[in-house]
């Protein structure tokens, strides 16, 4: 079984630094675009930022700047380094990779993690 796990969350000051990783796990053929999203209480998910296999990444306007991703194809991880956190960062942070397993050759799978809660607050 394939699966995308989530790690880093907590609790930080405005101002403050966290670092997201999330690792797939299972039987991974090729792993292809990964992302991190973020959903607050009462508004939609929405992309954070992306990375390619190749490296060539994309961030949302509010966090340019501030958040760099990065990933190890080696080990299947991908991270999310947050600096100058801001309390409107506050959200339920989502691993997202587009990948084939070998269960399913032909088939693009859209995975999640389960989701790790970021919060900034004084």
């Amino acid at each position: 079984q394939v699966q995308l796990m989530e790690s880093g969350g907590g609790l930080v000051q405005p101002g403050g630094s966290l670092r997201l990783t999330c690792a797939a796990s299972g039987a991974i053929l090729l792993l292809r675009d990964m992302g991190w999203y973020r959903q607050a209480p009462g508004k939609q998910r929405e992309l954070v930022a992306g990375i390619t296999r190749a490296g060539e990444v994309n961030y949302a306007d509010s966090v340019k700047g501030r958040f760099t991703i990065s990933r190890d194809n080696a080990k299947n991880t991908v991270d999310l380094q947050m600096n100058s956190l801001k309390p409107e960062d506050t959200a339920v942070y989502y691993c997202n990779a587009k990948l084939v397993s070998f269960n399913t050759p032909s088939q693009l799978r859209n995975l999640w993690g389960p989701g790790t809660q970021v919060t900034v607050s004084s």
